[in-house]
């Protein structure tokens, strides 16, 4: 099994650099790397959507094979 682990965006509101951070759950907002600000906001980053199944020639999808 793969794990993910979360990695959000966040921009500074004293310099308005952004940035990438590993952000567990219960963990405070990181502050800046550039400026050491403790205020930083979490942005709304795009979300990555990966179809069930396989592309076939058709244009559809097939399921993947169970693996057993």
């Amino acid at each position: 099994m793969e794990v993910k682990m979360p990695i959000y965006e966040y921009k500074c509101s004293g310099c308005d650099h952004c940035f990438e951070k590993l952000h567990l759950s219960g963990d405070k907002n990181p502050g800046c790397p550039e400026c050491s600000s403790q205020k930083t906001e979490r942005l709304m980053s795009a979300g990555s959507v990966r179809a069930q199944g396989i592309p076939t020639g058709s244009g559809g999808f097939k399921p993947p094979p169970c693996k057993t």
